[in-house]
């Protein structure tokens, strides 16, 4: 038989990226993902840039050797980012560990694995650079109808308070052919939209010399035929050009939605950051975005308590969410780690303090996002619905999905009215806000659209296999066996 896996995921979209990478890896071994039963092995995917990730983490190893005890041929495996700093920590913590794996080398862990069973003692595996970029690995996507698209990993910044750059090392760039030839490949499969993913995307080119090659890169994916909705996270303040705004505006696919990171509104403080850009320039580029497109929604990452910052500091960051007017905000408490400048900066700021300002500023930035989102009310928008994004309970028999400005909506389902697959697209009217959705109801005459997508039949062919049938017409036998699809209500 053949044995069962299960990925858990900390961290930023790039782990959610390289668990599919796992997963694709696993199964391509002959492993298959646990349903029901009890996993044969589980991945830990791990983050390394908060300090709660750490205590998680080996929170999680603790209640694993329960299990390891129970059941001796339970493996357990360790990478990321956090496997990459802690290769030695992982095992004198969690000796019951079986393979910890970095960052660059997630294509050996098959082999760890079984050099593991076969020797009986843990494997650490922890390379220093990168020799081969994961997108050449087997991927097993969460989503029939969305798909990540690396276009590079590692960083070439040194923010003082990030410990990224040593654990995913240089910046290395992807060629733009086997870029669009990975989104293509999505498209084909049923894929509506892509997000094209690095640590800094818009410095995508400085490897192969080409400072244009972001925007040259937006305006190809515009080429693809199918191609519905491109996204892109995140870009840097400091090298964001207006070639990258007018790509953006002009190509008809690139979604009007900016996640843009901030971090603090305080120049003193970027500068403590090594940040290299200014309240003002970063204000800037969002007057020229919103300029180009109007309905642009733009979000940012905010550090709250970073050494040395004072009441005065924090008040400049409170002021650009108010002139900024973000529609997300994703705000953070300061983590001292280990191993970056910030953790040895003098004035540390006392937990309370932090605290009582992180309090201050959620408040702030859930009022401007409200406000923001009050001004969709009567709007009509084009929702992607999802498979489970913060689904409604099921009593409201309400769908979610993502507006073409990334806005989480929730909608009904008029009496009578289709109900959409996951990957389909339905056209409705905003009726409600909150901070962080829209609520479209169903009232008599509203309207409400549904467009059947390769991407709603992409997920249906998924629910199909996985059901043990297939589809009639791709020349395998069907089983017989009836099919319902997934209704996310």
């Amino acid at each position: 038989m053949s044995l069962t896996y299960e990925v858990r995921t900390y961290g930023c979209q790039m782990n959610v990226h390289d668990s599919e990478r796992i997963s694709g890896l696993l199964e391509s071994a002959g492993y298959l993902k646990a349903e029901e039963s009890e996993p044969d092995l589980i991945v830990f995917n791990t983050c390394a840039v908060r300090e709660n990730a750490d205590n998680k983490l080996y929170g999680n190893l603790g209640t694993m050797l329960p299990k390891k005890e129970a059941n001796p041929n339970l493996q357990i495996a360790v990478g990321g980012c956090l496997a990459q700093k802690d290769q030695d920590v992982i095992i004198k913590k969690a000796p019951w560990v079986d393979v910890v794996f970095g960052t660059h080398n997630m294509g050996s862990l098959p082999t760890l694995l079984e050099r593991a069973r076969h020797n009986a003692e843990a494997q650490v595996e922890i390379l220093e650079s990168l020799e081969v970029f994961p997108s050449t690995l087997p991927t097993k996507r969460d989503s029939a109808y969305a798909g990540w698209v690396s276009i590079s990993v590692g960083c070439n910044n040194t923010c003082t308070f990030c410990i990224v750059p040593s654990l995913r090392g240089k910046e290395k760039d992807r060629r733009p052919g086997d870029v669009l030839s990975e989104v293509q490949a999505l498209v084909q499969d049923g894929a509506l939209e892509v997000t094209l993913l690095g640590q800094n995307v818009n410095t995508y080119g400085v490897e192969f010399g080409d400072k244009g090659a972001f925007a040259k890169l937006l305006r190809a994916c515009g080429e693809i035929e199918g191609l519905e909705r491109v996204r892109f996270t995140s870009p840097h303040p400091a090298a964001f050009t207006d070639d990258v705004i007018e790509a953006m505006a002009l190509t008809h696919n690139v979604m009007p939605q900016l996640h843009m990171p901030l971090q603090s509104g305080s120049d003193r403080i970027l500068k403590e950051m090594r940040r290299s850009y200014r309240s003002e320039k970063y204000l800037g580029i969002i007057d020229r975005v919103r300029a180009a497109m109007p309905d642009a929604a733009i979000s940012t990452d905010i550090i709250v308590g970073f050494p040395g910052e004072t009441e005065e500091d924090f008040q400049a960051t409170m002021d650009m969410v108010r002139k900024a007017k973000f529609a997300i905000c994703y705000t953070f408490q300061y983590s001292k780690r280990p191993g970056t400048p910030a953790a040895e900066l003098p004035d540390q700021l006392p937990k309370e303090v932090v605290q009582e300002r992180y309090e201050r500023l959620l408040a702030l930035v859930n009022q401007v996002a409200w406000e923001q989102n009050q001004t969709q009310i009567g709007r009509q928008v084009e929702v992607l619905v999802a498979n489970g994004e913060g689904r409604k309970d099921a009593a409201t028999h309400r769908l979610s999905g993502r507006a073409r400005d990334n806005r989480l909506v929730h909608f009904d389902i008029p009496e009578g009215g289709e109900i959409p697959r996951p990957g389909d697209v339905v056209e409705v009217v905003v009726t409600q806000a909150a901070p962080y959705h829209l609520l479209a109801e169903a009232s008599e005459g509203s309207l409400y659209k549904v467009r059947r997508t390769p991407g709603g039949d992409a997920h249906d062919r998924r629910m199909a296999e996985s059901c043990g049938v297939d589809i009639p017409g791709s020349g395998k036998v069907t089983l017989g066996i009836p099919i319902r699809a997934k209704r996310d209500i």
